[in-house]
């Protein structure tokens, strides 16, 4: 059972504020708004076309983030990479710390970036003169999650932040769980990345050893996805590669982004005796996944993970 479930899930009456609106953030405020909570976003591409369908929907689109943070009790951000993220918290004049006192007392700011342990820290050190506490929430799950406000989300921090959170968590996701001190969120979703990563592996092999041994791919997602061997990759992706759907629930480049990051995080040697050497199938998924983002200049972000399948010989 998960905290969630354990936890009071009341609706919340905080004022929050969502900074991006791509896939995965869009899908969230959406699910923010059905469950009555007044919400206001903002995204850098205003020309983005999910917006003005936000604001049929009830939320308030901001054109500039000073706005979008006026009286904010919560802010949450879903960016990109780790320098985007403490760019954008941090450290650019128009940051969300130095609009600081556009914010209420007490802000709570949680941010569902893959970013790293050792970003997620920085941010929080950074936050903490201001008054501002922060939580590390990164998720897992999908487009598909976020849509039906069925998300993982791990989160690292205060514990008494979490608790004051897990009402509006528990609108975008069904598995939230309390993981630890700051950055604990992000180090359990970098050890996430490389069960996907290594998933996406055995999906790719599993189909070619179908197609030498004469049998019909589809048959290992409709008969193997309930035994022993079963995962959401196959059971999700592996779907999508027989229907040569190669779109980005996930993008090529967002997974190569974190497993970079999973592989800094042990050079910066606070891992005790691990090292690259100790993660060959993380290894061999990073470079199957480069393989496929060379072939073309647009395909880390034309391509989602179940791409992999073009790497291997057959399906060329």
């Amino acid at each position: 059972m998960t905290e969630a479930q354990t936890t009071g899930s009341s609706k919340s009456d905080q004022r929050v504020s969502f900074i991006g609106m791509g896939i995965m953030g869009s899908a969230m405020a959406f699910n923010l708004l059905k469950g009555g909570v007044d919400v206001k976003v903002w995204n850098r591409n205003q020309s983005r076309a999910v917006l003005p369908q936000l604001e049929s929907a009830g939320a308030v689109v901001a054109t500039d983030l000073a706005d979008c943070l006026d009286g904010a009790v919560v802010v949450f951000t879903c960016l990109g990479d780790e320098d985007d993220v403490i760019s954008r918290l941090t450290g650019a004049s128009d940051s969300l710390l130095a609009l600081r006192e556009r914010c209420a007392q007490n802000c709570l700011v949680a941010d569902f970036s893959t970013i790293g342990p050792k970003a997620a820290q920085t941010i929080s050190s950074r936050f903490l003169p201001a008054g501002l506490s922060f939580l590390d929430a990164p998720v897992t799950g999908g487009d598909v999650g976020a849509k039906n406000g069925t998300l993982t989300i791990m989160v690292g921090g205060e514990r008494k932040d979490f608790e004051q959170l897990l009402p509006l968590l528990n609108m975008m996701g069904k598995n939230i769980h309390f993981c630890g001190p700051s950055g604990s969120g992000q180090a359990l979703k970098l050890c996430n990345q490389v069960l996907c990563a290594v998933n996406m592996v055995s999906v790719c092999e599993s189909f070619n050893l179908a197609e030498s041994l004469g049998l019909d791919p589809s048959l290992v997602v409709d008969v193997l996805q309930s035994g022993a061997g079963g995962s959401w990759a196959l059971a999700n992706l592996g779907k999508r590669i027989l229907q040569d759907d190669l779109k980005p629930a996930f993008s090529l480049r967002n997974m190569l982004k974190d497993l970079r990051l999973v592989f800094e995080s042990i050079d910066a040697g606070e891992q005790g005796d691990i090292s690259p050497a100790t993660l060959p199938g993380t290894q061999l998924s990073r470079e199957l996944f480069a393989r496929v983002a060379r072939q073309s200049l647009e395909a880390p972000d034309q391509f989602g993970t179940q791409a992999m399948i073009r790497a291997y010989p057959s399906n060329k």
